[in-house]
């Protein structure tokens, strides 16, 4: 299988746009109908709302930012965090059991698939990771770069975290 990665600027700015029209002009007191009788409520999780945290060191080489921007609600199984890698620092191998989705908001950065190419990847690329491939995301060695990832727990299981990429492996050796 491999990475596909599509520069959809147009389309994904189109649907993200479609997305916070509809939830910021949702006011807070506004309640929807849902079938079943039950009522709902459309909630805004506001920037800042949420700490950043830290890149943990088993999980990233060099300096990592995740400022996560919604969790798996249930029924949902889908969690969202914005990521941000300083120039050099990349993510460690690892699987998805759903697969991921990377939106590439900001500078520029590498992917990398088991046994294939590193790719690049610039602002308004999407990445699809398929289910069970082993990769690994990161900036370049001179950029940094910020992706909205996006992934799908199995039986409450986001991602499988392996081992570190090597320096070799990221230079694309």
């Amino acid at each position: 299988m491999k990475l596909i990665v599509r520069s959809t600027l147009v389309l994904g700015a189109a649907a993200l746009s479609a997305v916070c029209i509809a939830v910021t002009s949702a006011r807070p007191d506004e309640k929807k109908d849902t079938p079943g009788g039950g009522e709902k409520t459309v909630e805004v999780v506001r920037i800042g709302s949420q700490p950043s945290a830290k890149g943990k060191a088993d999980w990233f080489t060099g300096a990592v930012r995740v400022d996560l921007l919604f969790d798996a609600t249930a029924p949902s199984r889908t969690s969202g965090a914005s990521v941000t890698f300083e120039p050099g620092a990349r993510s460690a191998w690892h699987t998805h059991p759903a697969g991921q989705t990377l939106i590439v908001t900001a500078g520029a950065g590498w992917v990398q698939q088991w046994g294939g190419k590193v790719q690049e990847m610039k602002p308004g690329d999407v990445v699809r990771i398929p289910p069970g491939v082993k990769h690994w995301h990161g900036a370049t060695a001179t950029t940094a770069v910020t992706h909205i990832a996006v992934q799908e727990a199995v039986d409450g299981k986001a991602v499988e975290w392996l081992e570190h990429v090597t320096d070799d492996q990221y230079k694309g050796k």
